[in-house]
């Protein structure tokens, strides 16, 4: 293995994790419901990112560093409680992925950890797409414009 291949997962995973830390945050910090779709989308697609990265390092020879508690919590929005939005089917499976995670995280199975941002990614994404499609079945309908014709 080369420096720069070392290099390079070394790089991909800090960005990684800094988007994953800001996905985090964007939960953390947001007003009530605001956006949540977009949240939600964005988690997805940041633990998207991490499993990526673990899977490039871990094929660059590194380890996970274990640096989370198995006990962490997910932020409010996202807990059982919060008023959550989508199908309880889905945050069931949510759920049960952030668990998953919290719990391999805090060992150095780098690929288990990326298999468990896979299942968050695509569990995350399956309630982004389930709450637009709340959303748009209970928006107001748009008024239409009728089209005139130039004289």
């Amino acid at each position: 293995m080369t420096d720069r291949t070392e290099e390079r997962a070394q790089s991909a995973f800090r960005v990684a994790q800094a988007r994953w830390r800001d996905a985090l945050d964007a939960h953390r910090l947001a007003p009530p419901d605001a956006g949540f779709r977009a949240r939600l989308a964005e988690l997805s697609v940041a633990a998207h990112a991490e499993s990526e990265a673990c899977r490039d390092a871990d094929a660059a020879g590194f380890d996970w560093p274990p640096h989370r508690a198995s006990s962490s919590e997910p932020p409010y929005e996202l807990r059982q409680g919060s008023g959550r939005r989508g199908p309880e089917e889905l945050w069931r499976r949510f759920d049960a992925v952030a668990a998953d995670l919290s719990r391999v995280a805090a060992g150095t199975d780098i690929l288990a950890v990326a298999d468990a941002f896979a299942k968050l990614a695509a569990a995350a994404g399956d309630l982004a797409k389930a709450v637009e499609g709340e959303d748009q079945a209970s928006s107001p309908p748009q008024p239409r414009r009728v089209r005139r014709r130039s004289a």
